[in-house]
């Protein structure tokens, strides 16, 4: 197991590469990556191809043989449109659909894409917040954060557990569904923002505290970050903040006013999340996530002061992340690169998003 690093390297490292979080709770500032991508093992039945979209498939081959690319793009925004994605195989072609198929057995229902959760964002708030947590392959460290939640949370909090093409293990141990708490289970692995996506939707607390499954809350973590954001010139807060001068590299922040929170313990309110929202799910690799949905939930438009985020002390302790290990260094670095890129395009130019404020 590698060492913790010292407090030194600590100010140091940036938060595009990071280091890892082994054990050395309340101390790192990178957030580390989960697993890979994974698709569940039960069977899910070979999609039905519809005719119209076998026939509007073979029209554009046609019109691609006759080298006639605006009816041949034409032809493909209208399968597209319809829920189907085409390859192109040299001359040939396959179809499948846009997204993972929604099943239901054992009496469970196992959505392939987050439109397909019912959402309840319409429906009144209760209680102080909602806690959304994902779950993917480490059954002891969701049930460990769900201990703590129970032990401390205010009385009408919320829970959704979003288990996101969980391992065979991870789905054997998840906890029944009870009265404040929604099991949300995928048919494949969609990733972390539809996964935070689909716990939004399900959300019916004012406040949406995203948790990760390696941190245990050892007192209330909800008031104290449902109290921050009654300040309506908060737009996120956190356990765990982040600051930078430029949006390029981000270094730890101490408490108070941050450029961004950390995925760790996220607070945001949920009006704002369906009003500034969704989610992009093409971060389908969790890093970097956090960093563009606290600024998504700061922007107030340019010419416009930003609203702030706010990193306040909250009782837990950082466990070891499992899913650090899980991928190559060399893919972390490139999916999260692919991920800080996606900051850059729509923030790049935004430096009144950058540091305190």
């Amino acid at each position: 197991m590698p060492a913790c690093p010292s407090s030194s390297a600590t100010s140091t490292t940036t938060r595009r590469t990071g280091q890892p979080d082994v054990g050395c709770p309340l101390a790192v500032t990178a957030w580390p990556r989960l697993g890979p991508a994974r698709r569940y093992p039960s069977a899910v039945p070979r999609a039905f191809i519809p005719d119209e979209i076998l026939s509007l498939a073979h029209a554009r081959a046609a019109a691609r043989g006759a080298r006639d690319w605006a009816e041949a793009d034409r032809l493909r925004a209208e399968i597209e449109g319809a829920g189907w994605k085409i390859v192109d195989r040299g001359t040939d072609f396959a179809l499948e659909p846009a997204h993972a198929a929604t099943v239901e057995a054992g009496g469970a229902v196992r959505y392939g894409s987050t439109d397909a959760v019912p959402s309840r964002l319409a429906e009144p708030e209760s209680g102080p917040a909602t806690v959304v947590i994902v779950a993917t392959d480490w059954p002891a460290d969701l049930d460990r954060a769900l201990a703590g939640l129970a032990a401390h949370d205010p009385i009408g909090t919320s829970v959704v557990v979003v288990a996101d093409g969980p391992s065979p293990d991870q789905d054997a141990a998840l906890p029944a569904d009870r009265d404040g708490l929604e099991v949300i289970r995928t048919s494949e692995r969609l990733g972390t923002g539809a996964a935070w996506s689909i716990g939004v939707r399900r959300a019916t607390g004012p406040v949406v505290v995203i948790l990760d499954s390696s941190v245990e809350p050892t007192g209330d973590l909800v008031t104290p970050l449902a109290d921050a954001l009654v300040d309506p010139t908060v737009g996120v807060a956190g356990g765990f903040g982040i600051v930078s001068p430029d949006l390029r590299a981000f270094v730890a922040g101490p408490p108070g006013d941050v450029t961004a929170i950390e995925g760790y313990a996220m607070a945001f309110r949920r009006s704002d999340a369906a009003a500034r929202g969704p989610l992009d799910e093409r971060f389908r690799f969790y890093r970097n996530l956090d960093i563009w949905w606290s600024l998504v939930m700061r922007d107030e438009g340019e010419g416009s002061p930003p609203r702030r985020a706010l990193a306040v002390p909250i009782p837990a302790v950082r466990h070891e992340h499992r899913g650090w290990t899980a991928v190559p260094e060399a893919e972390r670095d490139r999916l999260s690169k692919r991920n800080f890129y996606r900051i850059i395009d729509r923030f790049g130019h935004r430096r009144d998003l950058a540091g305190p404020g």
